[in-house]
């Protein structure tokens, strides 16, 4: 009995230390060290890989992505520009552009670092009286000087777009219908791609623009998994 009992406390104690436990969390120093010591200057931004199901999620999200990256400090090359000069070059394709050895982007701007954006998700899962949009965008800024990842980050943001409980009845479900139906259509996609851009560069490393420049190493962020 005393066994079983003392096995009890112990669950229960395991339990409360779990639930205790919030979400891991590390400093933008701890987690992006090479951006403070390469401090790197300018941004040139690629066009997006587009792997969600939405074949105009690449034009909305370039609208979004220039500026914020601007407000953090780093000079940002104007993105129809570097369009217009690399097509100049013969190349037309995100994934040429990809493939390129990064020192042809200092070559041809001057560009301390480049940024590779995947928009894994900008999608609308939708049913007769539910759906939800799901925006989920990944990052990763690469030296052209040593062709290390300075930084990368996912930020994902999924919204609600049902009607809201009006009740159980027929009526009820007909104008929860209707209002899911609305709001899909209404669904303001680059509003919601801004709100997962400032979650990716919220843990972006000041540039030396800002006033926060080498100044925000202590911020915490919440560690993501590891990737390879």
């Amino acid at each position: 009995m005393k066994s079983k009992i003392l096995l009890l406390l112990t669950s229960l104690a395991s339990l409360l230390v779990l639930s205790g436990c919030g979400p891991a969390m590390v400093t933008k120093g701890t987690a992006f060290p090479k951006m403070y010591e390469e401090q790197p200057r300018s941004i040139l931004i690629l066009p997006p890989m587009n792997n969600s199901t939405d074949a105009q999620a690449k034009d909305y999200y370039m609208t979004t992505v220039e500026m914020p990256f601007a407000l953090m400090g780093y000079y940002t090359f104007p993105t129809e520009m570097v369009s217009d000069i690399m097509k100049q070059e013969g190349v037309y394709d995100t994934e040429i552009l990809y493939n390129m050895p990064l020192s042809k982007f200092k070559e041809y701007f001057g560009a301390d670092t480049v940024l590779f954006t995947t928009i894994n998700k900008w999608d609308v899962s939708y049913a007769v009286i539910a759906s939800s949009l799901t925006v989920s965008i990944s990052s990763k800024i690469v030296s052209t000087t040593t062709n290390e990842v300075l930084w990368r980050y996912t930020g994902t943001v999924v919204v609600d777009l049902s009607g809201g409980n009006s009740g159980g009845s027929l009526a009820g479900l007909l104008v929860k219908a209707i209002a899911t139906a609305i709001n899909t259509a209404a669904a303001d996609y680059v509003k919601y791609a801004k709100v997962a851009n400032a979650r990716l560069i919220y843990t972006l490393p000041a540039g030396p623009y800002s006033p926060m420049y080498m100044k925000d190493q202590d911020i915490e962020l919440v560690q993501q998994g590891k990737r390879h």
